[in-house]
């Protein structure tokens, strides 16, 4: 009897240590946004309906996010099963075969019910290399008691010179209520987020069909005066150092009339909890200037397989629950359908649950509007609605936000600011070996 139970002992402890062993862990690296954080607390419902997946989590700050993957995967450094990336690197890292296509996830997936705009920023060739976990585009919020107190009224679809006017209508800085606010942090996500997409709508682009720098054109003279100026007469002062989050708290503070960034805050500026104002908050189309291109872009947040991964499979399994229609769901069941993550399924505007949600309708609008194949008003070599898909942008692109930061700020004029922007991009590019 006691060799007998010592015998099924030592079974039953190899048979764990098999179990044990056949576990795969996946390492995903994600971005400490709120929609992630979140996902990461849910994910009890996918280890349940996937017992033989543990998950690893590395979780950081976008720029640092950004800078970890990047030199995992051009390093074939193999760190990361799964990754958090943008819409930015998706083309060029498909091209450079370091993704893997996501296909085969699953009969009940449905890739077709992607929002296009959001799609075709991450397929190449019609093939998809990252699955959007939520889309945005950028539009206007703004206080509707302060556009009332000054005798305005906003438009579905507002103009730019509409947005100067009311901007400066709204303007109290004696009690600290400034008419707009945007972002003036330097760096190419956050103040050439902004002034590319807004560029697009005064007819600038950044390279011509030869790769010429465009920054001594006149449109981009345009953008950047009537940015600097806006900013000066109804912007909050130190405006150059604020970016996303930075606004985001002058919003839900009540200090700003106007607001123009990211989709993805109107969860945010209404929620009862953080924002001030929450009550009073409208939301209008990003300005045009009647040339057919509207200040607004396009992005993506989405988890991708790099390739070489030994785990690809369940990788794929993993990228499927996070994205799918029934994530959604589950996040509405436990949060409410307004913490859903937005601007990826065309199902998800379609449901009368979420077409309740107050900026749901103007989401969706503008993330339609955008189009990165042809962002601009004349003709470019390059896709991208707020950046340029190539591997030098990055770089390039934070040295002249930079110097449109110190424009912003008064350490230069707006003519030098430009003049220095067209002579390093012109040197970058050169360096860089274009026109290729």
């Amino acid at each position: 009897m006691q060799k007998s139970a010592i015998a099924l002992t030592v079974a039953a402890m190899a048979a764990g240590a098999s179990l044990s062993a056949s576990a795969e862990t996946l390492t995903i690296a994600t971005v400490n946004n709120g929609d992630m954080v979140r996902m990461q607390k849910l994910t009890d419902d996918f280890t349940s309906k996937n017992p033989g997946i543990d998950l690893e989590w590395v979780t950081l700050e976008e720029n640092a996010l950004r800078q970890k993957v990047t030199t995992d995967i051009a390093t074939k450094g193999g760190q990361f099963d799964v990754m958090t990336i943008g819409t930015y690197e998706v083309p060029i890292w498909a091209e450079r075969d370091w993704l893997v296509p996501l296909e085969g996830l699953g009969d009940d997936y449905d890739v077709d019910d992607i929002l296009p705009a959001i799609r075709g920023g991450l397929s190449v060739d019609d093939k998809l290399y990252a699955a959007p976990f939520y889309g945005e585009s950028s539009m206007v919020m703004y206080r509707k008691d302060l556009m009332e107190k000054a005798g305005l009224e906003m438009p579905e679809a507002p103009t730019w010179e509409f947005i100067g006017e009311a901007a400066r209508a709204m303007t109290d800085k004696e009690n600290e209520i400034y008419g707009i606010c945007l972002r003036g942090k330097a760096g190419w996500g956050e103040n050439m987020a902004f002034l590319t997409a807004t560029a697009n709508s005064f007819g600038a682009r950044w390279f011509d069909m030869d790769w010429n720098p465009q920054f001594d054109s006149q449109p981009w003279a345009d953008t950047l005066n009537f940015y600097v100026d806006l900013m000066n007469d109804a912007g909050p002062p130190g405006s150059s150092s604020n970016g996303f989050n930075e606004n985001l708290t002058l919003f839900q503070n009540g200090q700003c009339g106007m607001w123009i960034d990211a989709t993805v805050a109107a969860s945010f500026v209404t929620n009862e909890n953080d924002s001030k104002v929450a009550d009073q908050v409208g939301f209008a189309l990003a300005p045009d200037n009647g040339l057919g291109k509207r200040g607004n872009w396009l992005w993506a947040w989405s988890l991708a397989i790099p390739a070489g991964t030994e785990k690809e499979e369940a990788a794929k399994k993993f990228v499927a629950w996070a994205t799918s229609k029934a994530y959604a769901e589950l996040v509405a069941s436990q949060e409410g359908w307004a913490n859903v993550p937005p601007g990826t399924r065309t199902s998800l505007y379609e449901n009368p649950e979420y077409q309740k949600v107050p900026f749901a309708a103007m989401t969706l609008a503008s993330i339609q509007e955008a189009d990165p194949t042809n962002p601009t008003v004349e003709e470019v070599p390059y896709v991208g609605v707020q950046f340029v898909a190539i591997p030098e942008f990055q770089g390039i692109a934070t040295s002249v936000g930079q110097q449109f930061a110190a424009a912003l700020a008064g350490q230069s004029s707006v003519e030098d600011a430009l003049k220095n922007a067209q002579s390093l991009t012109e040197r970058a590019m050169k360096k860089a070996g274009y026109p290729k």
